[in-house]
């Protein structure tokens, strides 16, 4: 097991309500670590804690609290409390996220808060808990959950592309500046979920449709590939396996290294020669 996720040990999940954020908190919490969830809604709060306290937690190692992770204060109170009340963390996982719909024009007045919490919010977390968890000097995780559609980036969400191309692009930056700390014993990793049943993804549906991933699928495969030691996470779910999702991010690089128009997957002079080289 990663010595990170050593019993007795503090996790903070953002986001960790609902979704993946609750399913990781129930993994985290049956590891036997403490576990703080984060997120809106003193409801949808206590529900969580419940569900942990159902599992077997102790009512002492778990912790609510609201946030708003597009609020720089806020996230730097939860990081205050948490120090305060547990002393340490061990893992955060920088999950919270929204996608409301988006458009280049930005029509609906999206833009400001899908940037403000699905990439400033995990761009503020890990600057604001990795240096307490470096100087603390025991091994940590900052696990920052991306998406498929910050790498591919297909068209119509471009708010929600743009905010998950910053995860990546920050999380790459971030490891590679904790793994040359000398002695450091803290890393990063990004997480990329595929298609899971989610209040996020579920769009008024309440049955799982059969190409999802449940959210508890996709946490064994997340801290399975942990203990693997990746850091590029990618997810498979039961409509796209792992090889689609390889070629179709080689094909959206080659537009650049091939100077083909962008998002050519999607263009009419180049649609069905994706098509032909997705299945070669």
């Amino acid at each position: 097991m990663h010595p990170a996720l050593a019993k007795e040990g503090v996790a903070v999940v953002t986001g960790g309500a609902s979704g993946i954020g609750l399913a990781s908190a129930r993994h985290l919490a049956g590891l036997g670590m403490k576990v703080c969830i984060a997120d809106l809604g003193e409801q949808r709060l206590q529900s969580a804690r419940a569900a942990l306290l159902e599992q077997g937690a102790e009512a002492g190692n778990v912790m609510v609290m609201p946030t708003d992770v597009g609020d720089k204060a806020q996230l730097q109170a939860l990081a205050d409390r948490v120090y305060a009340e547990w002393g340490a963390v061990n893992v955060v996982m920088n999950n919270a996220g929204m996608q409301p719909g988006s458009s280049i024009f930005d029509a609906e007045g999206n833009w400001d808060r899908i940037i403000e919490v699905n990439m400033l919010g995990i761009i503020r977390g890990s600057q604001i808990f990795a240096p307490r968890m470096i100087e603390g000097g025991k091994p940590g995780l900052i696990i920052n959950t991306g998406s498929k559609q910050g790498i591919t980036t297909p068209p119509g969400d471009p708010a929600y592309n743009v905010s998950k191309a910053g995860v990546k692009v920050f999380t790459e930056a971030l490891q590679h500046e904790l793994r040359n700390i000398s002695g450091c014993p803290v890393e990063a990793k990004l997480f990329i979920p595929g298609f899971v049943f989610t209040p996020l993804t579920a769009h008024g549906r309440t049955e799982k449709p059969a190409g999802a991933w449940t959210p508890d699928e996709v946490v064994r495969f997340l801290f399975d590939s942990i203990e693997q030691g990746d850091f590029y996470i990618l997810c498979p779910d039961n409509e796209v396996d792992r090889r689609t999702d390889e070629k179709r991010i080689i094909w959206a690089a080659g537009d650049i290294a091939e100077n083909r128009p962008p998002l050519s997957r999607w263009h009419p002079d180049f649609g069905e020669r994706f098509k032909e080289w997705l299945e070669s």
